[in-house]
């Protein structure tokens, strides 16, 4: 017991890297480090980093009056045929942003979207870095002529107000929560981490299951989507306040999600980094990840190499050193088999990520090798009320190779709130 709370100390005052933390209650240093009990025996590291707000003599600054303020009218249709078809049409407001550039060549969002479910490359095409549409509902796939009239396998109907307005630094009851993907800690998020703390945002970050400084248990069955959920859903309901803001990379991007469409009042905005199409995970069969652990454990000091050349633009010094202090692929191969075999999540499909009625925000990096921009292209047109941009000096890791960029993105997300006043989806002002 001794040896693991030393352990725990050294990893959050040194920045040592250690998958094996004793039970802890809420051991808490000066830097803002902490572990959580998820479960018993079952503990995250956290980075917690709340600002020092000096009481204020006068009262918070208020809001502009008008109950309208930022509040958007979320009106979906989404209907699914059996044969796959999923078709979407947007009946509420049409959102736009002058920050974000976010709109069709016409300058106003389309109205309907026709998918087909089973279609997973997506359906626009690649436009360029500057450019990439990716606003509230998309265009249409070709339509055809003449259509039957065909019986809905099913149809579900989203009517809905949202009040979405700027969250400042100032603002006591915004939380901003950052969750890493695969095989990388809270360390990637350094930059981010210390942008916004020193913007006076209280922020969250916590170290998944078998990654960083949290506990790692050898049994498969603790890093499935669904228990790594329950992890992340126990810190969300620890820390989380009126506003919240949920930035995901990755794999993270499917925890936000889920907390998107559990908590749609508590979830103000979502961030997705490098997250990939609205498809349902599934294991897959050929990655490298599902080969016996032996053979795996010996391919694992090739593994943060193969990332380093798949996960970063360039291949310098820098990048090297970016790897190293991430602790991206800092992991045993027991947990990088146990994580990518556990991606089983058949309710987050199509259908699942159209129902959410938060607004989002996509960055993608322009030379991803996991991700294929298409992917995140086919998100936005998915969401409601989204906005994608593709850097085009970035990868994967592209908060870390580009810091600067994607915090000013991010704030900009964060502060952004809809035109004023909003319609009510008929052209009429209210």
């Amino acid at each position: 017991m001794l040896n693991s709370i030393t352990d725990g100390l050294l990893c959050c005052l040194m920045g040592k890297t250690t998958n094996a933390v004793g039970p802890l209650d809420s051991v808490e240093s000066s830097n803002g480090y902490s572990f959580m009990e998820v479960k018993p025996g079952r503990i995250l590291r956290v980075r917690h980093s709340t600002p020092n707000r000096p009481a204020p003599e006068a009262p918070e600054e208020t809001q502009p009056e008008g109950p309208e303020r930022g509040t958007v009218h979320c009106k979906r249709k989404i209907t699914v045929y059996r044969n796959g078809q999923l078709v979407i049409e947007n009946l509420g407001d049409a959102v736009r942003s002058e920050i974000l550039h976010c709109q069709n060549s016409s300058g106003e969002p389309n109205s309907t979207v026709e998918l087909e479910l089973s279609d997973l490359a997506g359906q626009a095409p690649a436009q360029g870095p500057a450019s990439t549409p990716g606003c509230g509902t998309r265009e249409a796939a070709a339509a055809p002529g003449k259509r039957r009239k065909r019986k809905p396998k099913k149809v579900i109907n989203i009517d809905c107000k949202k009040q979405i307005t700027s969250c400042k630094g100032t603002h006591s009851d915004v939380v901003l929560f950052f969750i890493h993907g695969v095989g990388g800690s809270l360390d990637i998020w350094k930059e981010q981490l210390d942008f916004f703390t020193k913007l006076g945002y209280e922020v969250v970050a916590p170290d998944l299951a078998g990654h960083g400084c949290s506990s790692a248990p050898q049994i498969a069955a603790a890093y499935t989507f669904y228990a790594l959920a329950e992890d992340m859903r126990a810190v969300f309901k620890r820390y989380a306040k009126k506003r919240n803001i949920l930035i995901g990379h990755s794999y993270g991007v499917s925890f936000c999600t889920f907390l998107a469409h559990e908590y749609p009042d508590l979830v103000h905005k979502v961030i997705m980094i490098n997250g990939g199409g609205p498809t349902a995970l599934e294991p897959s069969l050929c990655s490298i990840f599902n080969m016996p652990t032996c053979v795996l454990h010996c391919l694992s000091p090739c593994l943060a190499w193969s990332f380093l050349k798949a996960g970063f633009a360039r291949q310098g010094a820098k990048e090297k050193q970016l790897l190293k202090e991430g602790n991206a692929f800092n992991v045993s191969s027991f947990v990088l088999r146990a994580m990518m075999s556990g991606q089983y999540w058949p309710e987050g499909d199509e259908v699942y990520h159209a129902e959410l009625a938060v607004p989002v925000l996509l960055v993608h990096g322009m030379h991803d090798k996991f991700v294929p921009v298409e992917e995140d292209q086919r998100m936005a047109e998915i969401l409601l009320i989204a906005f994608l941009k593709v850097i085009d000096e970035g990868s994967h890791m592209v908060m870390m190779e580009c810091p600067e960029t994607v915090n000013t993105l991010l704030h900009e997300f964060v502060l952004w709130e809809p035109e004023t006043p909003a319609g009510d989806g008929q052209g009429e002002k209210k």
